[in-house]
C-alpha cells in the first residue's frame, strides 16, 4: 500500500470518527492519558460556548478557568484508567463562566481497544439543570394540590357533619357518606405522593379498625399505583362497610378471608386477583335490586379495566375482584 493510500485510509477513518462523535446530541469530550482534550463534539462546543483550537491539548481540569477541577471528579477519573472502572451519574453543579449556573451529570468511561489497553477516556455530559427545576416546579405544585385538598376535605367533612339528621334515613345516608368522603380522602393523599402503596396495608387501612380485626389475610407482597390506590380503597371501603352492617363483622363470632395471588391475564397483562369470603355471619339471600354500593364497586372495577363477580350463598358473601397491574 502506498503511503498515499495509507494516508487517505486514515484520514477517511478519522473523519468518519469525528462524524459518530458529532452525531451524538450530549456534549463528548475524549481525554488522553494526560487528561487532556484530544477531541470535543460540536454539542459540548455549543453547550459550553467555547471555541474548538481553545480546548484542543488542554488539560481538561483547567478548562474554563479550572471549572471541572472539582477533587472528587479529579479522584475518579483519575482512577479509570488503573482499574479499569467508569464513572456513572457523578453530579456536577457550578456557576459555569460563560453559562450560569448548571447542573450536569458525567459518565467516564475508558475507550473500548482491541488490546484493552487504550490510555484515552471519553466524557459524557447530561445537562439535567432544565429537568431538576421542571421536578422542584412539581414537587410544589403536588404540596399546593395536598394543601388545598385537605382544606376542601375539612370544609366537606364539616358541612356534613354539621347536618341536622333527625330523619334515620338521613342519618345512614349521612354516615355513609362520610366514610365515602373519608375514604376518598385518605386514598388521594396517598395518591398525590406519587408512589405505590403495599395492597394489605390500602386493605386494612381501607376496611376501618372494627373489621380489620375481623380480617384473615394471605397473600404476596404487591404493590399497587397510584392510580389504581383510589378505585381499590373505595372497593374495599364498601366491602368493609357492608361486612359491618349486614355481614361477617356485624356477628360476634364472624370472620373474613382475604386472599390474593397475581396471575397471568389476557394480552399479556398481569392480575391481582382478591377473594374476600365471610363466614359465621348472619344468613344472607341475594339482594332483590342492586344497590349504591354494589354498582359503586362493579363501576369501579370497570373503570380500572378490571371485574368483580358478587356471590350470595347462605354460608357468607364472596367477592372476586381482579385489578390489571
Amino acid at each position: 500500500m502506498l503511503l498515499e493510500d495509507l494516508y487517505r485510509l486514515m484520514k477517511t477513518g478519522h473523519v468518519q470518527a469525528q462524524g459518530i462523535v458529532d452525531t451524538m446530541t450530549q456534549p463528548v469530550v475524549v481525554l488522553d492519558q494526560h487528561f487532556c482534550v484530544t477531541t470535543a463534539n460540536n454539542a459540548f462546543i455549543k453547550a459550553f460556548e467555547v471555541e474548538r483550537e481553545d480546548i484542543l491539548s488542554q488539560e481538561f481540569f483547567g478548562l474554563g478557568n479550572g471549572q471541572w477541577d472539582i477533587p472528587e471528579l479529579r479522584q475518579l477519573i483519575h482512577s479509570i484508567i488503573p482499574r479499569a472502572a467508569a464513572v456513572i451519574g457523578f453530579e456536577v453543579k457550578h456557576d459555569f463562566p460563560t453559562i450560569g449556573p448548571r447542573t450536569f451529570l458525567v459518565d467516564a468511561r475508558r475507550l473500548v481497544h482491541p488490546d484493552n489497553n487504550s490510555p484515552n477516556i471519553m466524557v459524557i455530559f447530561d445537562d439535567v439543570t432544565d429537568h431538576q427545576r421542571h421536578d422542584a416546579e412539581m414537587d410544589f405544585i403536588v404540596a399546593e394540590m395536598r394543601h388545598r385538598l385537605r382544606n376542601l376535605s375539612a370544609v366537606v367533612e364539616s358541612v356534613v357533619k354539621n347536618t341536622r339528621t333527625d330523619d334515620p334515613a338521613v342519618a345512614r345516608f349521612k354516615e355513609a357518606l362520610l366514610g365515602r368522603l373519608d375514604i376518598t380522602f385518605q386514598a388521594q393523599e396517598v395518591a398525590a405522593l406519587g408512589g405505590v402503596a403495599e395492597f394489605e396495608a390500602l386493605l386494612r387501612g381501607a376496611v376501618g379498625a372494627t373489621v380489620s380485626e375481623r380480617l384473615e389475610c394471605s397473600g404476596p407482597s404487591v404493590e399497587l399505583q397510584s392510580s389504581k390506590v383510589l378505585p381499590v380503597s373505595m372497593i374495599l371501603h364498601e366491602l368493609g362497610t357492608n361486612a359491618l352492617k349486614h355481614g361477617a363483622a356485624s356477628e360476634p363470632g364472624g370472620k373474613i378471608g382475604v386472599t390474593w395471588e397475581l396471575e397471568a391475564g389476557p394480552r399479556d397483562r398481569t392480575l391481582l386477583v382478591c377473594q374476600w369470603r365471610e363466614e359465621a355471619g348472619p344468613h344472607i339471600s341475594e339482594p332483590e335490586r342492586k344497590g349504591y354500593g354494589t354498582e359503586l364497586i362493579e363501576g369501579l372495577a370497570a373503570h380500572m379495566g378490571g371485574s368483580v363477580e358478587l356471590s350470595y350463598p347462605p354460608s357468607g358473601f364472596t367477592a372476586t375482584i381482579k385489578i390489571p397491574m
